[in-house]
């Protein structure tokens, strides 16, 4: 449901910040009494669900298990996930499936009118469930159309969250820290807002772009995480950041991912000169999981020095390639690319962030009435690399546990402390915009030079300093005027940065999607990279996050 919004302040039951499947799955699964606010600071849609390509895996098929799927993520995963999340994950996957069709998705059926599975990188079964080559759309529009129509739902378009309200931060520090609520900004009128509610979850994506190539949509900037962060919640494992490993390189078309799917269906990776190069990095080739093939092209891109590699399915039957991948079929054929007779040019882009808010199984953080959910959450899933569609899984299982959870600790008793409004007296318009332009680029350059798919002590000691740098300019900046989009993003984005730069130098080892040339073996030791803030309440820890 749409509302005008004329007041700054606003009471609900819960409040999710985030529109994508993770916080969809969760305005959904409450019970209807609950009155729900969900913010979004774009359109309903602009999330990274929208734009997933792949599918959600599940284990459906009778040849498939659940303990397979959990065998795969956890090779996948170099062996860093925890278990009890995997299971958890693994677990949940045909109660997430019931839930999306349930609420009208429309998946692409076999020829005997059940659900088509698919394979992609690093599954050793077909078990992946897909609408056609735009999962996400499908997903992302339906649960849009359900929300819209849940009178208990009041959506806040275009709306950025800047902090978090906890009870320490409002001077309570006698008491247990507990999330009350957050501040807003309203981009239409630049108005910050108060949202109060004895439940606020974070499902707000990753931050990918902190990286100058990205498949990520402009959301991506860490928000949720830096939120948390300062708040007083542990982050974790921030160094394993998934770099894709086909992403279309056209001037015309930026951030444009070519799926996985793709691959899993038979095409191959070539040099200029045909060769299908994955058999010499791997003996799963083009089905190695991705943290593989991303080194594998980067490796290959830097030893021609050439800008792309190809992704080539035109040995494949045209009308097999035009029913599969409709949409790639059609967008590529606008660029001038004809993929059932053309190769087409892909490179590694920055995609998905596997560490995060460190959560428990209902998605609760180290903050009472605070979760995370999806790419903003540490759930242990995905460990030291993501396997392809355990992502969407993740974010409805998730979703769905941290809706039990809420109405299990309902209280209709409950009463917001006093708040102060938002206070911009000490604050001015900026007189140059372009200090944050500048810092902004920097920042993602630095990023991708330094701290991308290949990694040394030395570029992470230049970036830290860089970042610091820089930290300590926007800093002041935020701090001297009026807080815009931009601005809060920014603001969000360095502090994540300088959150995978720490976590990449903790980790002294090469595993998963963190490969440092200065230790390129395994460690014998299985632990997780734990970022403790300052503020941190060591007493009243609410998950675990041992080191």
């Amino acid at each position: 449901m749409d509302m005008p919004n004329l007041n700054t302040t606003h009471q609900f039951d819960v409040i999710i910040v985030g529109s994508g499947g993770a916080g969809l799955s969760l305005a959904l699964s409450l019970p209807e009494h609950f009155n729900i606010a969900v913010l979004a600071k774009s359109t309903l849609t602009d999330a990274s669900t929208y734009y997933a390509q792949g599918g959600v895996a599940a284990v459906l098929d009778e040849t498939d298990s659940i303990q397979q799927h959990i065998d795969d993520t956890m090779i996948a995963g170099a062996h860093l996930c925890e278990l009890d999340a995997v299971k958890h994950t693994v677990e949940g996957g045909r109660p997430s499936v019931d839930f999306l069709l349930n609420h009208g998705v429309q998946f692409t059926l076999d020829e005997d009118e059940q659900l088509h599975l698919t394979r992609e990188g690093g599954h050793s079964q077909r078990r992946i469930i897909h609408s056609a080559d735009a999962t996400g759309k499908a997903i992302s529009t339906t649960l849009v159309e359900r929300a819209r129509e849940k009178k208990n739902i009041e959506i806040f378009e275009n709306y950025i969250a800047i902090d978090l309200i906890t009870t320490h931060k409002l001077g309570h520090k006698q008491q247990q820290n507990r999330a009350v609520g957050l501040y807003a900004l309203d981009e239409s009128n630049e108005k910050v807002h108060t949202f109060l509610a004895p439940f606020t979850a974070l499902a707000c994506g990753g931050a990918m772009k902190a990286y100058l190539y990205t498949s990520n949509p402009d959301i991506a900037t860490g928000d949720g995480i830096a939120m948390a962060y300062r708040a007083g919640c542990r982050v974790a494992n921030m160094e394993f950041n998934q770099f894709h490993p086909t992403c279309l390189y056209h001037p015309q078309a930026r951030s444009f991912l070519i799926t996985e799917a793709m691959r899993g269906e038979g095409a191959y990776l070539r040099l200029p000169d045909g060769e299908r190069f994955m058999l010499r990095f791997d003996e799963r080739a083009e089905l190695a999981p991705r943290d593989i093939v991303a080194r594998a092209i980067d490796y290959e891109i830097k030893r021609l020095g050439i800008r792309h590699v190809w992704l080539d399915i035109s040995h494949k039957p045209k009308e097999f390639v035009k029913e599969h991948f409709p949409t790639l079929y059609a967008r590529l054929l606008e660029l001038g690319i004809d993929i059932t007779q053309d190769m087409i040019p892909v490179v590694p882009a920055a995609h998905y962030t596997c560490g995060g808010v460190v959560v428990d199984e209902n998605s609760q953080t180290d903050i009472a009435g605070l979760y995370a959910i999806g790419e903003t959450s540490y759930t242990g899933l995905h460990g030291a690399n993501r396997m392809a569609s355990n992502s969407l899984l993740e974010c409805f299982v998730y979703g769905m546990s941290a809706a039990k959870d809420i109405e299990a600790k309902f209280d209709h008793q409950f009463e917001s402390p006093n708040v102060p409004e938002w206070d911009a007296s000490q604050s001015t318009n900026p007189d140059e915009d372009v200090v944050i332009l500048q810092n902004w680029d920097e920042l993602r350059q630095t990023m991708w030079n330094y701290v991308g798919i290949v990694r040394t002590t030395k570029r992470l000691q230049r970036a830290l300093h860089r970042i610091e740098m820089l930290k300590k300019e926007i800093t002041e900046y935020y701090q001297d005027y009026h807080v815009s989009k931009n601005l809060i993003e920014l603001r969000n984005l360095v502090m994540v940065s300088e959150m995978i730069v720490r976590c990449a130098m903790q980790r002294k080892e090469s595993r998963g999607l963190h490969y440092t040339l200065d230790y390129p073996e395994l460690s014998n030791e299985l632990r997780k990279t734990v970022l403790t803030p300052p503020n941190f309440t060591v007493e009243t820890p609410l998950v675990n996050a041992e080191v």
